[in-house]
Protein backbone atom coordinates (compact mmCIF):
# COMPACT_ATOMS: atom_id res chain seq x y z
CA UNK A 1 0.00 0.00 0.00
CA UNK A 2 1.19 3.49 -0.81
CA UNK A 3 2.58 5.70 1.96
CA UNK A 4 -0.20 8.15 1.10
CA UNK A 5 -2.88 5.51 1.62
CA UNK A 6 -1.80 4.39 5.08
CA UNK A 7 -4.16 6.77 6.81
CA UNK A 8 -1.37 9.13 7.81
CA UNK A 9 -2.77 12.14 5.99
CA UNK A 10 -1.29 15.58 6.52
CA UNK A 11 0.37 14.51 9.76
CA UNK A 12 3.02 12.70 7.72
CA UNK A 13 4.47 16.10 6.89
CA UNK A 14 4.74 17.20 10.50
CA UNK A 15 6.21 13.87 11.55
CA UNK A 16 8.77 14.02 8.74
CA UNK A 17 9.92 17.46 9.87
CA UNK A 18 12.35 19.85 8.20
CA UNK A 19 11.62 21.80 5.00
CA UNK A 20 10.24 18.70 3.25
CA UNK A 21 7.83 18.04 6.09
CA UNK A 22 6.76 21.67 6.24
CA UNK A 23 5.97 21.71 2.52
CA UNK A 24 4.14 18.38 2.53
CA UNK A 25 2.17 19.18 5.65
CA UNK A 26 1.25 22.57 4.24
CA UNK A 27 0.01 21.39 0.85
CA UNK A 28 -2.20 18.58 2.15
CA UNK A 29 -3.04 19.99 5.56
CA UNK A 30 -6.47 21.14 4.43
CA UNK A 31 -7.35 17.76 2.95
CA UNK A 32 -7.60 15.71 6.15
CA UNK A 33 -8.71 16.03 9.74
CA UNK A 34 -5.68 16.70 12.00
CA UNK A 35 -6.74 14.76 15.08
CA UNK A 36 -4.26 13.86 17.77
CA UNK A 37 -4.76 10.12 17.31
CA UNK A 38 -3.96 10.52 13.61
CA UNK A 39 -0.75 12.33 14.51
CA UNK A 40 0.21 9.55 16.92
CA UNK A 41 -0.38 6.96 14.21
CA UNK A 42 1.73 8.99 11.82
CA UNK A 43 4.58 9.23 14.32
CA UNK A 44 4.55 5.48 14.83
CA UNK A 45 4.41 4.64 11.14
CA UNK A 46 7.13 7.12 10.25
CA UNK A 47 9.47 5.00 12.33
CA UNK A 48 9.38 2.88 9.19
CA UNK A 49 12.25 4.21 7.06
CA UNK A 50 10.52 3.20 3.85
CA UNK A 51 7.50 5.38 4.62
CA UNK A 52 9.67 8.34 5.53
CA UNK A 53 11.71 8.00 2.37
CA UNK A 54 8.64 7.69 0.16
CA UNK A 55 7.13 10.86 1.60
CA UNK A 56 10.43 12.74 1.18
CA UNK A 57 10.92 11.48 -2.38
CA UNK A 58 7.44 12.56 -3.45
CA UNK A 59 7.85 16.00 -1.91
CA UNK A 60 11.36 16.68 -3.21
CA UNK A 61 10.60 15.39 -6.71
CA UNK A 62 7.90 17.91 -7.53
CA UNK A 63 9.30 20.86 -5.57
CA UNK A 64 12.75 20.60 -7.20
CA UNK A 65 11.10 20.05 -10.58
CA UNK A 66 9.39 23.41 -10.14
CA UNK A 67 12.71 25.08 -9.31
CA UNK A 68 14.40 23.64 -12.41
CA UNK A 69 11.51 24.70 -14.62
CA UNK A 70 11.99 28.28 -13.39
CA UNK A 71 15.80 28.21 -13.80
CA UNK A 72 15.80 30.04 -17.13
CA UNK A 73 13.45 32.72 -15.83
CA UNK A 74 10.21 31.31 -17.15
CA UNK A 75 8.25 28.07 -17.09
CA UNK A 76 7.40 26.85 -20.58
CA UNK A 77 4.22 25.04 -21.50
CA UNK A 78 6.26 21.94 -22.38
CA UNK A 79 7.83 21.91 -18.93
CA UNK A 80 4.40 22.15 -17.35
CA UNK A 81 3.21 19.39 -19.65
CA UNK A 82 6.16 17.19 -18.63
CA UNK A 83 5.22 17.63 -14.97
CA UNK A 84 1.63 16.72 -15.80
CA UNK A 85 2.76 13.66 -17.76
CA UNK A 86 4.83 12.44 -14.83
CA UNK A 87 1.83 12.87 -12.56
CA UNK A 88 -0.36 11.04 -15.05
CA UNK A 89 2.18 8.25 -15.40
CA UNK A 90 2.17 7.84 -11.63
CA UNK A 91 -1.64 7.53 -11.74
CA UNK A 92 -2.02 9.95 -8.85
CA UNK A 93 -5.44 10.33 -7.33
CA UNK A 94 -6.99 13.80 -7.28
CA UNK A 95 -5.64 14.69 -3.83
CA UNK A 96 -2.13 13.57 -4.73
CA UNK A 97 -2.23 15.43 -8.02
CA UNK A 98 -3.25 18.66 -6.27
CA UNK A 99 -0.43 18.18 -3.77
CA UNK A 100 2.10 17.57 -6.56
CA UNK A 101 1.00 20.74 -8.37
CA UNK A 102 1.24 22.81 -5.19
CA UNK A 103 4.72 21.42 -4.50
CA UNK A 104 5.74 22.28 -8.08
CA UNK A 105 4.47 25.83 -7.56
CA UNK A 106 6.35 26.13 -4.25
CA UNK A 107 9.54 25.15 -6.06
CA UNK A 108 9.01 28.04 -8.48
CA UNK A 109 8.67 30.61 -5.69
CA UNK A 110 11.50 33.05 -4.96
CA UNK A 111 11.76 32.00 -1.30
CA UNK A 112 12.18 28.28 -2.06
CA UNK A 113 15.20 26.97 -0.10
CA UNK A 114 16.69 24.50 -2.57
CA UNK A 115 19.80 23.75 -0.50
CA UNK A 116 17.83 22.92 2.64
CA UNK A 117 15.48 20.65 0.67
CA UNK A 118 18.35 18.81 -1.04
CA UNK A 119 20.27 18.40 2.21
CA UNK A 120 17.29 16.88 4.02
CA UNK A 121 16.45 14.68 1.05
CA UNK A 122 20.01 13.36 0.97
CA UNK A 123 19.89 12.61 4.70
CA UNK A 124 16.61 10.74 4.39
CA UNK A 125 17.63 8.73 1.32
CA UNK A 126 21.07 8.18 2.85
CA UNK A 127 23.14 5.83 0.67
CA UNK A 128 20.39 4.48 -1.55
CA UNK A 129 22.17 5.43 -4.78
CA UNK A 130 19.51 3.88 -7.02
CA UNK A 131 16.90 6.24 -5.54
CA UNK A 132 19.16 9.25 -6.04
CA UNK A 133 19.72 8.21 -9.66
CA UNK A 134 15.97 7.90 -10.21
CA UNK A 135 15.38 11.31 -8.64
CA UNK A 136 18.02 12.97 -10.82
CA UNK A 137 16.80 11.27 -13.99
CA UNK A 138 13.30 12.63 -13.37
CA UNK A 139 14.73 16.14 -12.95
CA UNK A 140 16.87 15.91 -16.10
CA UNK A 141 13.89 14.63 -18.07
CA UNK A 142 11.84 17.59 -16.88
CA UNK A 143 14.62 20.02 -17.86
CA UNK A 144 14.77 18.51 -21.35
CA UNK A 145 11.00 18.69 -21.79
CA UNK A 146 11.21 21.72 -24.08
CA UNK A 147 13.77 20.06 -26.35
CA UNK A 148 16.82 21.95 -25.16
CA UNK A 149 18.96 22.60 -22.12
CA UNK A 150 19.59 26.24 -21.28
CA UNK A 151 22.85 27.19 -19.59
CA UNK A 152 21.01 28.15 -16.39
CA UNK A 153 19.21 24.80 -16.33
CA UNK A 154 22.45 22.91 -16.88
CA UNK A 155 24.22 24.78 -14.09
CA UNK A 156 21.32 24.18 -11.71
CA UNK A 157 21.20 20.48 -12.55
CA UNK A 158 24.93 20.21 -11.99
CA UNK A 159 24.57 22.03 -8.66
CA UNK A 160 21.80 19.63 -7.59
CA UNK A 161 23.90 16.61 -8.56
CA UNK A 162 26.91 17.88 -6.65
CA UNK A 163 24.79 18.75 -3.60
CA UNK A 164 23.59 15.14 -3.60
CA UNK A 165 27.14 13.83 -3.81
CA UNK A 166 27.65 13.29 -7.55
CA UNK A 167 30.66 14.54 -9.51
CA UNK A 168 30.53 16.56 -12.73
CA UNK A 169 31.59 13.47 -14.69
CA UNK A 170 28.78 11.44 -13.11
CA UNK A 171 26.35 14.19 -14.07
CA UNK A 172 27.56 14.15 -17.67
CA UNK A 173 27.14 10.37 -17.88
CA UNK A 174 23.72 10.54 -16.28
CA UNK A 175 22.64 13.32 -18.62
CA UNK A 176 23.84 11.35 -21.64
CA UNK A 177 21.83 8.34 -20.44
CA UNK A 178 18.62 10.32 -20.03
CA UNK A 179 19.11 12.15 -23.34
CA UNK A 180 19.67 8.83 -25.10
CA UNK A 181 16.50 7.38 -23.61
CA UNK A 182 14.51 10.45 -24.63
CA UNK A 183 15.90 10.36 -28.17
CA UNK A 184 17.28 13.84 -27.64
CA UNK A 185 20.68 13.28 -29.21
CA UNK A 186 22.05 16.51 -30.60
CA UNK A 187 19.22 18.65 -29.20
CA UNK A 188 21.52 20.44 -26.77
CA UNK A 189 24.50 22.58 -27.55
CA UNK A 190 24.99 25.77 -29.46
CA UNK A 191 25.16 29.29 -28.21
CA UNK A 192 23.56 29.76 -24.81
CA UNK A 193 23.11 26.01 -24.38
CA UNK A 194 24.89 23.28 -22.49
CA UNK A 195 27.86 23.29 -24.85
CA UNK A 196 30.14 20.55 -26.17
CA UNK A 197 31.29 19.34 -22.76
CA UNK A 198 28.30 16.97 -22.67
CA UNK A 199 28.83 14.41 -25.40
CA UNK A 200 25.38 13.15 -26.35
CA UNK A 201 25.28 9.87 -28.33
CA UNK A 202 24.31 10.26 -32.01
CA UNK A 203 23.28 6.80 -33.22
CA UNK A 204 20.86 4.21 -31.93
CA UNK A 205 23.66 1.86 -30.89
CA UNK A 206 25.59 4.67 -29.20
CA UNK A 207 22.41 5.64 -27.42
CA UNK A 208 22.12 2.06 -26.19
CA UNK A 209 25.64 2.18 -24.75
CA UNK A 210 24.76 5.46 -23.04
CA UNK A 211 21.64 3.92 -21.51
CA UNK A 212 23.80 1.17 -20.01
CA UNK A 213 26.50 3.73 -19.08
CA UNK A 214 29.11 1.73 -20.97
CA UNK A 215 31.95 2.41 -23.38
CA UNK A 216 31.72 0.73 -26.77
CA UNK A 217 34.99 -1.10 -26.11
CA UNK A 218 33.59 -3.29 -23.31
CA UNK A 219 33.75 -7.03 -23.77
CA UNK A 220 30.68 -9.19 -24.20
CA UNK A 221 31.09 -10.47 -20.66
CA UNK A 222 31.38 -6.94 -19.26
CA UNK A 223 28.26 -6.01 -21.20
CA UNK A 224 26.35 -8.90 -19.69
CA UNK A 225 27.53 -8.09 -16.15
CA UNK A 226 26.55 -4.43 -16.53
CA UNK A 227 23.11 -5.40 -17.82
CA UNK A 228 22.46 -7.77 -14.94
CA UNK A 229 23.70 -5.22 -12.40
CA UNK A 230 21.46 -2.45 -13.75
CA UNK A 231 18.43 -4.74 -13.93
CA UNK A 232 18.99 -5.79 -10.33
CA UNK A 233 19.56 -2.26 -9.05
CA UNK A 234 16.51 -0.88 -10.84
CA UNK A 235 14.02 -3.66 -10.24
CA UNK A 236 10.76 -1.85 -9.37
CA UNK A 237 10.01 -3.94 -6.29
CA UNK A 238 13.52 -3.40 -4.95
CA UNK A 239 13.30 0.37 -5.48
CA UNK A 240 9.94 0.54 -3.71
CA UNK A 241 11.35 -1.45 -0.79
CA UNK A 242 14.14 1.14 -0.53
CA UNK A 243 11.74 4.08 -0.50
CA UNK A 244 10.55 4.85 -4.02
CA UNK A 245 6.88 5.90 -3.73
CA UNK A 246 4.67 3.14 -5.06
CA UNK A 247 3.00 5.73 -7.29
CA UNK A 248 6.31 5.91 -9.19
CA UNK A 249 6.61 2.18 -9.83
CA UNK A 250 5.61 2.70 -13.48
CA UNK A 251 8.63 4.98 -13.95
CA UNK A 252 10.87 2.24 -12.54
CA UNK A 253 9.23 -0.35 -14.80
CA UNK A 254 9.84 1.83 -17.83
CA UNK A 255 13.49 2.21 -16.85
CA UNK A 256 14.03 -1.55 -16.72
CA UNK A 257 12.36 -1.82 -20.13
CA UNK A 258 14.77 0.81 -21.48
CA UNK A 259 17.74 -1.09 -20.04
CA UNK A 260 16.52 -4.33 -21.64
CA UNK A 261 15.96 -2.67 -25.02
CA UNK A 262 19.44 -1.12 -24.93
CA UNK A 263 21.00 -4.49 -24.11
CA UNK A 264 19.15 -6.22 -26.94
CA UNK A 265 20.17 -3.43 -29.34
CA UNK A 266 23.85 -3.88 -28.52
CA UNK A 267 23.61 -7.69 -28.69
CA UNK A 268 22.04 -7.40 -32.13
CA UNK A 269 24.73 -4.99 -33.30
CA UNK A 270 27.45 -7.34 -32.04
CA UNK A 271 25.80 -10.41 -33.52
CA UNK A 272 25.52 -12.08 -30.13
Amino acid sequence: MSWWGKGIGATVGFALGGPLGAMLGGVIGHQVDRKKDQYDVAQARLSDQQTTTQAAFFTATFAVMGRIAKADGRVSEREIEMARNIMQGMQLNEAQRRAAIELFNQGKSDDFDLEAVLDQFKRVVHRRSALLHMFLEIQISAALADGMLDYAERELLLHICQRLGFSQLQFQLLFARVAAVMGMAGSVGGQGRAGPEIDVPQSRVKQAYAVLELDESVSDEELKRAYRRLMSQNHPDKLVSKGLPEEMIQLATEKTQQIKLAYETIREARGI
